[in-house]
């Protein structure tokens, strides 16, 4: 959904031809069915392995070698469309196309920039794929938090996670509650499952149909014709107050008209939802990344969150139930929405000519110990610390390296410049000794430079 969006807005942009690969679509049907399918049977069977899975990869740059072998080799048929489409510009909104982006461009098999533009409100370390031209975090406290890991900061944009624009457009609610036939008087509940039509809905709807408040309810059970049936069994007898969907394409007119959301918080449906102005009541978040994206909701004052199935009804009582709640709900929801997030990310990405920035290998294991013992690299032993190389000429990050990598070097012009040449490089043979990645990252940072001076910060 994030792709198509950026995708639109790259094509009415002159001179820009745009389009999306799935990296699902191009591999095997085994492969497809591990990463769809038994994805959603572990988040129904054992919730707490996600959750595990999910932190044990929180630090940056520890995905296990055989993972990261066999994701390589389910997705050849990705690596050689990239390849023969030559792009000017990758962007990824998903970490495995820009772990396989950046493969490529470090072994020079294309020389496109990487733009990332993650989805979830928190950054997951399974994102940071160096080299890279720009990330795309959804909110200002992610992008401290990278930048206190060692990310430059020159290379972060707060853009929000990119949804379509019309969810922060006006919408004519009188016509959208006319073809639902529902009452504008009354709050309406737009309880969603989901595309896949998640099984919790069958809950939320018994807990409302307790509710003692007066409401309208539309419940959009996805492509779960099952679950449908279901949910119009439970609410016989009261369709004047229910309308039960299957897959609707109607989501945007009916979520900019609705009073409160009830569902899951993925990245997606929680920025659509802040984006139209619609608080939410938020109902078994997947371990992960669908718990911290609550967390930030709940923090805002945006949503509210039903630890037990059985009190939804009281959950959404409680608040229809306090006058200005709803309203201060909902006044906080379009206060963090980013309905322009796909419009930022697209002019960023077609006037952004920045060359990618390097980070070393003992650099990494920096940034590694860092978030693994929740501080800033600042505080790391002296050895550990990071500088960042900028270019001089541009005032752009070129790479990461230690403190340490930068006294070995020997060559700085004062304590805040760096100088370097092509023949320093060729004849320092103790790097090709000792660190190969170091002098390799540096060459790359010169680019087609011979002779270069940073900035050190």
């Amino acid at each position: 959904m994030a792709g198509g969006v950026i995708e639109r807005y790259l094509k009415a942009t002159p001179g820009v031809y745009a389009e999306i690969v799935d990296v699902l679509e191009l591999s095997n049907d085994a492969y497809q069915y591990l990463y769809g399918k038994t994805y959603f049977k572990l988040v129904d069977a054992v919730p707490w392995l996600v959750g595990w899975g999910y932190e044990a990869n929180d630090p940056p740059f520890k995905l296990k070698k055989p993972v990261e072998m066999f994701d390589r080799i389910n997705t050849m048929s990705t690596v050689r469309r990239i390849r023969n489409f030559n792009p000017d510009v990758v962007v990824c909104t998903h970490f495995l196309p820009a772990r396989l982006a950046a493969l490529l461009l470090a072994r020079e098999v294309i020389t496109a920039p990487i733009f990332v533009v993650t989805t979830d409100y928190d950054f997951q370390g399974l994102w940071l794929n160096p080299p890279f031209s720009r990330i795309f975090v959804a909110r200002d406290e992610t992008k401290a938090y990278m930048e206190a890991i060692g990310v430059p900061a020159d290379r972060l944009t707060t853009s929000g996670i990119p949804v379509r624009p019309l969810f922060g457009e006006p919408v004519d609610a009188e016509a959208v509650r006319k073809r639902y036939d529902l009452d504008a008087a009354k709050p309406l509940l737009l309880v969603s499952a989901g595309a896949a039509g998640g099984s919790y809905t069958t809950a939320a709807v018994k807990q409302t149909l307790r509710m003692t408040s007066d409401f309208q309810a539309v419940v959009i059970c996805g492509a779960n014709a099952e679950l449908k049936t279901e949910v119009e069994r439970l609410v016989t007898g009261r369709e004047n107050q229910y309308r039960v969907l299957g897959y609707s394409s109607d989501m945007p007119d009916l979520m900019r008209i609705a009073s409160l959301f009830i569902g899951k918080p993925g990245g997606l449906s929680s920025s659509e939802c802040m984006a139209a102005g619609l608080p939410m009541v938020l109902i078994k978040p997947i371990p992960g990344q669908e718990e911290r994206n609550s967390d930030y909701l709940l923090e805002q004052g945006a949503a509210v969150k039903c630890n037990y199935e059985g009190t939804i009804g009281y959950k959404i009582d409680e608040i229809l139930g306090e006058p200005g709640r709803l309203e201060r709900m909902s006044a906080s929801a379009r206060r963090i929405g980013h309905p322009d997030a796909a419009a930022t990310v697209a002019a960023a990405v077609a006037s952004d000519d920045a060359p990618p920035v390097w980070i070393t290998r003992a650099a990494r294991e920096s940034i590694v110990a860092a978030s693994e013992q929740g501080m800033s690299v600042v505080d790391l032993d002296t050895d550990q610390r990071l500088k960042t190389l900028y270019h001089q000429s541009s005032g752009r990050s070129a790479a990461v390296i230690t403190k340490e990598q930068l006294d070995s070097l020997g060559r700085k012009v004062s304590a805040d410049t760096l100088s370097l040449s092509a023949d320093d490089l060729v004849n320092q043979r103790r790097w090709r000794r000792s660190e190969p990645d170091l002098l390799l990252e540096l060459r790359r940072a010169m680019g087609d430079a011979t002779e270069v001076t940073f900035d050190l910060r």
